[in-house]
């Protein structure tokens, strides 16, 4: 994000959105190289262990609230099983107790399965993901396309949802047990089209049964048998698998639907031609290391990389290949505006809420069952869940243990780290705030940078910064955005300034942006000012503001904006963003529903307002 062609106020909210970061010195050997982002509290999984009693009893309720038979569920931290828990029965009959060794049938968390596998294979350069899907599947090399037009449908678009076919689950959740022939059969009578190839999201399991073929031919050995040898026993989960007749019977959840205020039992159908999209069957046990497994992609680091697959190639399925329509939505008329944007990669959902801005899921359900698991790549927290319910939807489940986990405050992600070129830039810019050196300055600068802003006008604006802030101190504190952009404060005789770097794409990266913004403590009239609009963006009824407004703002418009203000709650004056110190200020009011950010003008003289501007805080997500 460019900072020093934005004004000012707005340039500084900018550089206070980072999240201060723990850094020090890297290895001179690492220069070049992109340091991974780490945790800043050292409290971090101790907090998050707190809230295990509240999922315990969230899970729980949920369960005896839904009428599923039994449940088993884990959180998983930094790739560890920090938590699991277990209750119901797995067979109504007998009234054997579900434990963690208890298998279920997890539904369509099978595609990320067959997503790894396409995903191995194209790493072993045995296909591509953009190859037609008729060189592995023969029988749909006469499918008809939907439109003269469309290409081809190819590997890419299998695996995220674009082929074109129509949404199927009632269908595809009734032929797991297809055999091969009949399989072949049915792609040779064709497919029709809901829409064009490559152009929207429509969720096919009938697709993912093809990828299972494409698998079994670029292999050379049924699914089966490769997702058995590349995926399963490489993460040891042992008690994974296609064929419900391979589970020994005391280990088996029994299926069940709800009809007439009772379970019945759903047989469990054999694996077949389509268990690709939906076969699979595992423990809490295994599905905790699977989950572990998916979510160690994060951060991209220099650690060796073990497999069964690429660190890459796990990320590559865990980004937006085909996005499926965004919403923004409240739960109740007075709850908070929650988004829910994104899409489908390769056999994973992945979207960006108001709180996260990355998640990773997929659900499961088929009759008889319904699973869950939930990831946050940026946090290294992980959750699953599944029951023997049909359809169990632990969606709402999965929100609130989150919740349960951020109220702990230890649900916090990884901070960036940076680069040593940034911190030698940085070193440098501190110098010459202090001191400005005209040799030090050409080294630090990019090409563009005097370019942008001449140096005699860089150091004349440095000097009327010293003469009127006096000597300044860097801070202990550097924001670190990413590897080559970060932010920082400077406290000084008579306020302080806030700075921010960006590095250049060169070698080595040199400075291409810098921006210095002064501020000065606010004078009694321009802080006063401040809370009197805090207090009337909290009041319940709307008095008149106990500051006079002139000729620049308008009595409706200041109504207006207090009015609408009002829906992010009760507010008070939080963090001065910029200031001249007696006539102008930017400043972040913390109110109870997010964060705005106020600017205002003050005449010094007659303690006349003379701009109010309210705006939701820079660097936030969503509104309520």
């Amino acid at each position: 994000m460019s900072i020093p062609r934005q004004p000012a106020a707005i340039a500084l909210m900018i550089l206070m959105s980072a999240a201060a970061a723990p850094w020090a010195e890297p290895d001179p050997q690492a220069r070049g190289r992109l340091p991974p982002p780490a945790f800043a509290d050292p409290d971090r999984v101790a907090r998050l262990e707190r809230a295990f009693p509240e999922i315990d009893r969230l899970f729980k309720a949920f369960a005896e609230r839904e009428r599923v038979p039994g449940i088993a569920y884990g959180i998983v931290i930094d790739g560890r099983l920090a938590h699991a828990g277990a209750a119901g029965v797995r067979d109504v009959r007998t009234k054997d107790p579900v434990d963690l060794d208890t298998v279920f049938r997890i539904a369509s968390m099978t595609k990320s399965f067959t997503a790894l596998c396409i995903m191995r294979l194209r790493d072993e350069g045995k296909l591509g993901l953009d190859d037609p899907a008729d060189r592995y599947v023969p029988e749909l090399a006469g499918l008809a396309p939907p439109t003269a037009d469309s290409p081809r449908v190819t590997i890419r678009h299998l695996l995220s949802h674009a082929a074109g076919f129509p949404e199927d689950n009632p269908w595809g959740d009734r032929q797991l047990a297809a055999t091969d022939d009949g399989m072949a059969r049915m792609l040779e009578r064709g497919i029709p089209f809901s829409t064009a190839t490559g152009t929207a999201y429509e969720y096919s399991n009938y697709g993912f049964a093809i990828l299972g073929r494409v698998v079994s031919r670029a292999a050379g050995m049924p699914y089966e048998v490769y997702v058995a040898d590349a995926i399963l026993k490489p993460l040891g989960m042992t008690a994974t698998t296609l064929e419900a007749a391979s589970v020994p019977p005391s280990r088996l959840a029994r299926g069940y639907r709800l009809e007439e205020g009772g379970w019945v039992d759903e047989p469990l159908l054999p694996h077949g031609a389509f268990g690709a999209m939906g076969g699979m069957l595992t423990s809490a046990r295994d599905l905790a290391a699977y989950v572990a497994f998916l979510s160690s992609a994060w951060p991209p680091r220099d650690d060796p990389d073990i497999g069964p697959v690429r660190r890459a190639s796990l990320r590559e399925m865990q980004q937006v290949w085909r996005p499926s329509p965004s919403a923004a939505r409240r739960s109740s008329v007075d709850g908070p505006l929650q988004l829910s944007a994104g899409g489908y990669g390769f056999g994973l959902r992945v979207w960006q809420s108001c709180g996260f801005g990355h998640l990773v899921a997929h659900s499961g359900g088929l009759p008889g069952f319904g699973s869950h698991m939930r990831w946050l790549p940026e946090y290294g927290v992980a959750l699953f869940a599944m029951g023997n319910l049909t359809y169990t939807n632990w969606g709402l489940a999965a929100d609130d243990a989150i919740e349960a986990l951020a109220r702990t405050g230890g649900l916090q992600p990884r901070v960036a780290q940076p680069s040593a070129a940034l911190l030698d830039a940085r070193a440098r810019v501190i110098r010459l705030i202090d001191r400005w050196d005209e040799r030090e300055a050409a080294a630090v600068a990019a090409d563009n940078l005097f370019l942008d802003e001449p140096a005699d006008r860089r150091r004349a604006q440095l000097e009327s910064i010293r003469a009127a802030q006096g000597a300044c101190r860097a801070n202990l504190g550097f924001n670190v955005e990413n590897a080559l952009r970060g932010t920082w404060t400077e406290t000084c005789d008579r306020g302080w300034l806030r700075v921010g770097i960006t590095l250049a794409p060169t070698e080595p990266p040199l400075v291409q942006e810098w921006v210095v913004v002064p501020v000065r403590p606010l004078a009694p009239g321009l802080d006063a000012a401040a809370a009197a609009i805090a207090r009337a963006v909290s009041a319940q009824r709307r008095g008149p503001l106990s500051i006079k407004l002139g000729a620049g703002v308008a009595p409706e418009e200041a109504r207006r904006l207090l009015d609408s203000a009002a829906a992010w709650g009760a507010c008070r004056v939080g963090e001065l963003l910029a200031s001249d110190g007696e006539r102008a200020a930017t400043i972040r009011l913390a109110c109870a529903k997010g964060d705005l950010d106020l600017s205002l003008a003050l005449d010094p003289a007659t303690r006349v307002l003379t701009r109010l501007a309210l705006a939701p805080a820079a660097g936030g997500t969503c509104v309520p």
